[in-house]
C-alpha cells in the first residue's frame, strides 16, 4: 500500500450496513483502503495486525457496544490517537454524556442516509489529516528530549533536535531562503542553559527573521504555569505552551493544532501566489497580462540608468481579415503560437499582450544596432512562422530610453506606438524606430550586411 493511501475500518454487526457504508466510502474517497469488521473482537484483531487512519463503529455490536470499543482503541499502543466515529441513528443522552470519556471523536447520524455518510467521512478526513511536518526541537534536558522526540516521531513527524537556542537560531537562519523556512514548527524550552533563553530564540524568530505566528508557529515548553510566564510567552510571540512534565495527549493535541495553522498558511499562500500568477498572465497566449505591465512596467523603465530600456510594440497585419475569413478559433491559435514565439525570443525581457492582436516587449540592450537587429530578425522569423497554420506578417515600432530619457511608461509606449503606425503607413511588415529626430524605417538589407 502506498504511504499516501489511507486505511479506514467500518465496524458494524449488520452485513447490509457494512456493505453500504463501505460502498459509500469507496465512491467518495480516493487512495483509500476500506476494511470491514462484524464485531469489536474482529476489529481489534485487524488493528493489532496493521495501522488504521480512522475507525467508524455502530453503537450496538454483537459482542460489546461502540463506546467500549472506543475505550479499548484509546488504550492501545498503536491506535491511541486514531479518530473513532460512532455511526448511530439515535444520539441518546448516554452516547452524548459518555462519548467524550470513551474517546469518541465524532458522531454521524445514520438517519441522514448512507450517501451523506460518504461525504461526512471525506470532509472529516480533510479536516483531520495525519500529522505531517518538520520540527525544530530545542531542549537541553537529555531525558526530556528523549521522551519528547519519541512521542513526536511516533506520529510520523521529522524532528531536528538541538540543545541550545544559539544552535537553533543558526539552523533557522541557514534554512531561511527568500523569507521562508523549511521547518513547520519550532518547539523550545523557555528556560535554556547558555546566553540565549528560549524566550530570546522566540524573540529572534519574530523580530530578526520576521516569521509570523502563522508562518512559523512556536510551541513553548515551561516548567511552570504561572500567569506571568504565560504572559511572557505570548508577548514574545509564542503560539501556545505546554507545561512540564509533558502529558503526551496534550502535547500531540497542541502540535496538531499548530501544524494545522502552518498548513493552512501554506495553502493560503499558494492560493495567493496562484491568483497573482493568473492576474499577471494572459490566459490565451501565456505571456504577461496588461495588468502586469501597468503594475511593473514603470519600475522596469525607471531602472533604465543601468542599461537603456527598449519598448517595442508588435501588431499582426490584417488580423481582422484572419478572424473574418478563417474564424476566431483560428485567430486564437495564431495569437497563442505568436505568444510562445515572442516569449522564446525575449526571455530577457517583459513580453506582454497589450490588447487584441498587439503585443508589447520591454527589454534592455546597450547596443543600439543589436537591439534593432533583434527586432528585424524577429519580424523575419514571424514571416516564416505560420502560427496556427496561417501566413502572417507583423509591423513593429520601437523606441529607446537613451533617445527619450525620463519618460513615464505611458508616454514611452506612445513613442513606440508612433513608430508602429509609421511602419503600417509605409507598407506594413517592417520595423521602425522613433529616434530623436522622429520615426525612422529600418533598412533590413543594410542591417543584414552590417551584421
Amino acid at each position: 500500500m502506498s504511504s499516501q493511501t489511507k486505511r479506514i475500518m467500518v465496524v458494524d454487526g449488520s452485513s447490509v450496513s457494512r456493505t453500504l457504508l463501505t460502498r459509500m466510502l469507496n465512491e467518495e474517497l480516493n487512495n483509500t483502503e476500506v476494511v470491514s469488521a462484524e464485531s469489536a473482537e474482529q476489529a481489534l484483531k485487524f488493528m493489532s495486525e496493521k495501522p488504521f487512519d480512522l475507525v467508524t463503529t455502530a453503537l450496538l455490536l454483537p459482542d460489546m457496544d461502540g463506546l467500549s470499543l472506543s475505550r479499548q482503541i484509546r488504550n492501545s499502543n498503536k491506535h491511541s490517537y486514531t479518530p473513532v466515529i460512532v455511526v448511530s441513528g439515535d444520539a441518546d443522552t448516554r452516547l452524548l454524556r459518555e462519548g467524550f470519556e470513551a474517546g469518541v471523536t465524532d458522531y454521524f447520524d445514520k438517519s441522514d442516509g448512507y450517501k451523506a455518510f460518504g461525504s461526512f467521512i471525506r470532509s472529516f478526513m480533510q479536516r483531520n489529516s495525519g500529522l505531517v511536518g518538520k520540527i525544530l526541537y530545542v531542549e537541553d534536558s537529555k531525558t526530556a528530549a528523549t521522551v519528547t522526540i519519541k512521542m513526536l516521531e511516533k506520529q510520523g513527524l521529522k524532528v531536528t533536535h538541538v540543545t541550545n537556542a544559539e544552535e537553533g537560531l543558526t539552523i533557522l537562519i541557514a534554512n531561511d531562503t527568500d523569507g521562508e523556512n523549511d521547518f513547520d514548527l519550532v518547539i523550545t524550552d523557555f528556560y535554556l542553559m547558555g546566553k540565549m533563553t528560549g524566550g530570546d530564540l522566540l524573540h529572534a524568530i519574530r523580530a530578526k527573521l520576521h516569521h509570523s505566528q502563522q508562518e512559523l508557529p512556536v510551541l513553548v515548553l515551561t516548567s511552570t504555569d504561572d500567569e506571568q510566564t504565560q504572559v511572557e510567552v505570548f508577548h514574545a510571540g509564542g503560539n501556545d505552551f505546554v507545561t512540564k512534565p509533558i502529558i503526551e495527549q496534550v502535547m500531540i493535541a497542541r502540535v496538531r493544532a499548530l501544524l494545522l495553522i502552518k498548513h493552512q498558511y501554506n495553502a493560503l499562500k499558494l492560493q495567493a501566489e496562484t491568483m497573482r500568477w493568473v492576474a499577471a498572465t494572459d490566459s490565451l497566449t501565456g505571456v504577461r497580462s496588461k495588468r502586469y505591465l501597468l503594475d511593473n512596467g514603470e519600475g522596469y523603465l525607471r531602472e533604465s540608468a543601468k542599461e537603456p530600456v527598449w519598448g517595442m510594440l508588435i501588431d499582426i497585419d490584417h488580423f481582422k481579415h484572419i478572424n473574418d475569413s478563417l474564424g476566431h478559433i483560428t485567430g486564437d491559435h495564431v495569437l497563442a503560437d505568436l505568444g510562445v514565439k515572442l516569449d522564446d525570443s525575449y526571455k530577457d525581457g517583459m513580453v506582454v499582450r497589450f490588447g487584441g492582436e498587439e503585443f508589447c516587449i520591454l527589454f534592455r540592450d546597450a547596443d543600439y544596432e543589436n537591439a534593432v537587429r533583434r527586432a528585424e530578425t524577429l519580424r523575419a522569423e514571424i514571416e516564416q512562422l505560420k502560427p496556427g497554420g496561417v501566413d502572417i506578417t507583423v509591423s513593429i515600432g520601437m523606441c529607446c530610453s537613451e533617445d527619450h530619457p525620463n519618460q513615464p511608461l505611458t508616454r514611452f509606449l506612445s513613442l513606440a506606438d508612433k513608430a508602429l503606425y509609421f511602419s503600417k503607413d509605409n507598407g506594413r511588415n517592417q520595423v521602425s524606430v522613433n529616434t530623436v529626430e522622429g520615426p525612422l524605417q529600418i533598412n533590413a538589407a543594410a542591417l543584414q550586411s552590417a551584421g
